[in-house]
């Protein structure tokens, strides 16, 4: 199989430097600390009460997940952000587009190195995550879910960074756009189904007075919900809440944005959102991948240009 030359330059450089090693370092670092914590929290408790709560344990995994989905969303983003502006800022794109490798084997191989650190930030995190598996409660099938929200997440933000990238000039620019989107799907979605959610209930503490509790709890935020499929964070709350709490999607949500009737979406929610968002993932590289496509000339046409003289003679490039 023929290794893509983008690729194998860029996971070469990162190998050999430091960088990779300290990202990792510091990664780990984090998530241990927050397991050691959680875990002496869990000790100072059976001091005080000789009671031992074995849910305890199980909010060791819910964190450390937590904890590392938010710094693979943030951390993703800012290895692809400047992956084809730093190109052009180093005037090397143009070079890149002289040989014989596509568009598309740029971005793709752009993505792949940067995803390739991802995956080896998550690989490297499951040991914190197996010490929940010591008390049980989790199953092999969780964490396979739980990767593949890590994997959707990365291909998410990755390929939205490298779509910015390849569209601004400046790395500056296409890092503070990225971070704007992706703040925007997350915090944005919420706050069009909170706000849906307000004007519901007070259309229905207008129309009933004399029924203001019982039907203010049955307002809910509509068809807005839906929008929370393109919301990764939604996604991985759902998720999370289903292995730790409660494995009702209807119930996970309903807490947030009033009651909904179950139906297929409701059912398959959180393998319908990570299908939408690598949907958008393979949008964003399409731009990416045109973005960066040098524009074909179209061939001059036969033009007369009157010369000083007055003498028309053909345009340059026009036959005679």
């Amino acid at each position: 199989m023929k290794m893509n030359p983008v690729y194998k330059r860029e996971t070469t450089v990162s190998s050999r430097s430091f960088r990779l090693a300290l990202i990792i370092m510091v990664f780990n670092g984090i998530l241990a600390l927050v397991a050691l914590l959680n875990m002496y929290s869990v000790v100072a408790r059976v001091k005080i009460t000789a009671e031992i709560q074995y849910s305890s344990f199980l909010n060791l995994y819910v964190f450390v997940s937590v904890v590392e989905f938010v710094m693979l969303m943030f951390i993703m983003p800012a290895l692809t952000a400047g992956s084809i502006s730093g190109e052009r800022e180093r005037q090397t794109l143009d070079l890149m587009l002289t040989t014989t490798m596509k568009p598309s084997e740029i971005i793709l191989g752009k993505l792949s190195a940067s995803f390739s650190t991802m995956f080896i930030l998550i690989v490297s995190s499951f040991p914190l995550l197996a010490v929940s598996f010591v008390y049980g409660g989790i199953t092999f099938y969780d964490v396979c879910l739980l990767l593949l929200c890590y994997v959707a997440v990365a291909l998410l933000t990755g390929s939205m960074g490298i779509c910015f990238s390849a569209i601004f000039k400046r790395s500056t620019i296409a890092t503070v756009v990225t971070y704007g989107i992706l703040i925007l799907i997350a915090a944005g979605t919420y706050a069009v189904n909170v706000f849906a959610l307000s004007i519901a209930r007070m259309n229905m503490n207008n129309t009933y007075i004399s029924s203001v509790g019982s039907m203010t709890e049955q307002a809910n935020s509509g068809g807005f919900l839906y929008l929370l499929l393109l919301n990764p964070v939604a996604t991985f709350y759902v998720m999370i809440n289903g292995q730790a709490g409660d494995n009702q999607v209807t119930g996970s949500l309903s807490r947030w944005f009033g009651p909904h009737p179950e139906n297929f979406i409701m059912n398959y929610w959180v393998v319908i959102s990570i299908i939408i968002q690598l949907a958008l993932s393979a949008i964003f590289l399409l731009i990416a991948i045109r973005a960066i496509n040098p524009v074909k000339r179209k061939p001059v046409k036969q033009q007369k240009v009157k010369s000083k003289v007055g003498v028309s003679v053909p345009a340059a490039g026009s036959q005679s």
